[in-house]
């Protein structure tokens, strides 16, 4: 029995410092559960902590591939329970951390993704579909077959819509269910909130301060490097490559970063809410996030971990 200690929540709700401090006192490693952080050379606009903020712990599953490699959540769910074994062997409990709703859902829900179907011809019919149509129109398709799963992704998130449509007609909804939890290993599952004004501006506040560190430099390196790649297409990057292409102009560029931030952020609350075994911890309830960390330590301890 594999046994983790999650920390997630929405963008900006404070999971660094909080993973970093329980990782500390528990003595272990921590394992990125962030789905953007995975590659190289993007570093800024994912939030990737720094080396002072990661006082001395161990973080795995970063800069682990190019922006124009493909990864799948198989394989991180592959590789991030190798990492778990390994830390369990060396007595430790580690803490994986993250905000990735199917990166979260690879661990604590038994997906087999050994047995998903894949049908090509299926795939490039939707493909097919979204060029003369619109990425709109498949997600309308979606949203009527399985209104729950649409819910919790962008409108725009074309390869997602594209993949969930092709498994439903080529399985059913059997084939990939979220919803059969994990009964197979010992975990926690620990979840920052805050009211929704304070994270909305939390995350105004951070994407300032990410232009200023030189997410704009940053996205162009990439951009000039790899062309219009998938992994541009995240918050943060593909609205500062519609300014590259003069589709836009900067300051319109970063508000709308902004706002789809907080659009994001709101659907992760959609997806974690769901999941009823999630402890969350309001981190706004204290004067001070140690207080918060403390709180969260005692649960843990509280559960045997």
């Amino acid at each position: 029995m594999r046994r983790f200690i999650i920390v997630t929540g929405p963008t900006a709700s404070g999971k660094t410092k909080v993973s970093v401090e329980v990782a500390k006192k528990l003595g272990t490693c921590i394992i990125s559960a962030d789905s953007m952080q995975i590659y190289k050379g993007m570093d800024i606009g994912t939030a990737k902590a720094t080396k002072e903020e990661m006082q001395g712990v161990t973080h795995e599953m970063i800069d682990i591939v190019a922006p124009d490699e493909v990864f799948s959540v198989a394989e991180f769910q592959k590789l991030a329970f190798s990492l778990i074994e390994n830390a369990n062997n060396r007595g430790e409990v580690p803490v994986v951390a993250g905000g990735t709703g199917l990166y979260i859902n690879s661990l604590v829900y038994n997906l087999d993704f050994a047995s998903t179907y894949n049908n090509d011809n299926i795939r490039q019919k939707y493909t097919q579909l979204a060029d003369d149509k619109s990425t709109e129109y498949l997600y309308n398709i979606l949203e009527k077959k399985n209104p729950e799963y649409a819910k919790i992704i962008a409108r725009t998130d074309k390869r997602r819509i594209i993949r969930r449509l092709e498994i439903l007609e080529a399985k059913g909804e059997s084939a990939y269910e979220f919803r059969q939890p994990n009964t197979d290993d010992e975990f926690l599952i620990i979840g920052l909130s805050m009211p929704r004004d304070i994270l909305y501006k939390r995350i105004d506040t951070r994407v300032d301060d990410m232009i200023q560190m030189g997410l704009v430099d940053e996205a162009r390196r990439v951009y000039d490097v790899y062309g219009d790649i998938h992994a541009l297409k995240a918050i943060g990057y593909k609205e500062l490559i519609a300014y590259f292409k003069g589709e836009t102009g900067l300051d319109e560029a970063v508000l709308l970063i902004k706002r789809n931030t907080r659009r994001f952020a709101k659907r992760q609350m959609t997806w974690f809410r769901r999941d009823e075994r999630i402890a969350w911890f309001d981190v706004c309830v204290h004067p001070c996030i140690e207080y918060t960390i403390n709180d969260i330590m005692l649960y843990i301890k509280r559960k045997g971990f």
